[in-house]
């Protein structure tokens, strides 16, 4: 299988040189360039497009917000965000433009491979933590889910996957079997075409598919 083409975009020299040798020493990754701000990856990706742009979201000139937007409207690569930065509002609107991942700067080099490879391989990844955030500030479906498709109990299994809830905890709050909870999300992931349930929790939150 080819390299996964990976573009670094963040303003710190340090941070991008230590994921590019990250990636570098690993024949899963190619890194095909770095950026110090939005406008550049643009650039770049309109001359060589990349499988996973790594965006930070605060940058001079262009941010990572307006820059993910314009990666997704010209098909560029796909937008895993990598920040500092958990702010609801910022998480929102990364999603909402279409980025495939939101990750904090304050993990392992594993596990950034594996959220690079998952995206790569079209899941959506949300970092724990700011998935938390969501659910401790009360889970509601973002304007753009059409619930109206739904029947009751679905939306239910939508609210309690969108919760982080797993199937057996799902079938203990809702008195129904284990096998009836993977049955509706199973019908509710196809009905959408969606892959897996993470990519459902985060189309109830932002909408975006």
């Amino acid at each position: 299988m080819d390299p996964i083409k990976v573009l670094i975009v963040d303003d710190s020299d340090f941070v991008r040189d230590g994921m590019k040798i990250i990636l570098d020493i690993d024949d899963d990754f190619n890194v095909i360039g770095c950026a110090s701000n939005g406008k550049e990856a643009v650039d770049l990706a309109r001359k060589t497009p990349c499988d996973v742009a790594l965006m930070d979201i605060q940058m001079p000139v262009m941010d990572g917000i307006e820059a993910t937007r314009i990666f997704v409207a010209e098909n560029l690569g796909k937008v895993m965000i990598l920040t500092t930065f958990d702010d609801d509002d910022l998480v929102q609107k990364a999603l909402t433009e279409g980025a495939k991942g939101y990750f904090i700067k304050n993990h392992k080099p594993e596990d950034l491979k594996q959220m690079i490879r998952s995206i790569h391989q079209g899941a959506k990844v949300m970092d724990e933590q700011v998935f938390d955030k969501f659910v401790d500030a009360g889970i509601r479906p973002n304007s753009n889910f059409d619930k109206e498709k739904y029947t009751a109990r679905e939306i239910e299994i939508i609210e309690a996957v969108a919760s982080g809830l797993s199937n057996k905890e799902i079938a203990e709050k809702l008195f129904i079997s284990e096998g009836t909870v993977k049955n509706y999300i199973s019908n509710i992931l196809l009905k959408e075409g969606l892959a897996h349930r993470t990519q459902l929790a985060v189309y109830y939150l932002t909408g975006r598919k």
